[in-house]
């Protein structure tokens, strides 16, 4: 796998596929901080974290997420986990989670279609 760099046309295609998600949630405007980002062909991960403009946290209690899981323990904060995939020359967020309490992505289905992009989770 490799990591798109900072400023690349990929990387902020990879942001912008799953931004629209990620703003319903836990509401407009997000950046990210990336913790991984990975591609392998037209696969990716990402571990991003999401903040408002100028490094602002997001308080999770003050988003949508919030108002509609009230009283849920299965959510953590606002981290967000997210498979890309490559379609047709557009990435889009296949699959993803903010706040997972646990590696759900380390599962076998998982690694059936991500293995490249997630080694160090496939067994």
């Amino acid at each position: 796998w490799e990591e798109p760099a900072w400023g690349t046309q990929l990387r902020r295609e990879l942001m912008d596929a799953v931004r629209p998600i990620v703003e319903r949630d836990l509401g407009a405007p997000v950046r990210f901080v990336v913790r991984q980002l990975r591609i392998d062909g037209d696969r990716g991960f990402g571990w991003l974290e999401p903040q408002r403009p100028g490094g602002r946290p997001i308080p999770f209690d003050e988003t949508p997420l919030a108002a509609i899981s009230r009283g849920s323990d299965a959510i953590d904060g606002t981290t967000v986990h997210v498979f890309y995939r490559r379609e047709k020359g557009r990435w889009f967020a296949e699959e993803w989670s903010i706040g997972a309490t646990d590696a759900w992505w380390a599962g076998d289905e998982s690694c059936t279609e991500f293995r490249a992009v997630i080694p160090e989770y496939c067994g």
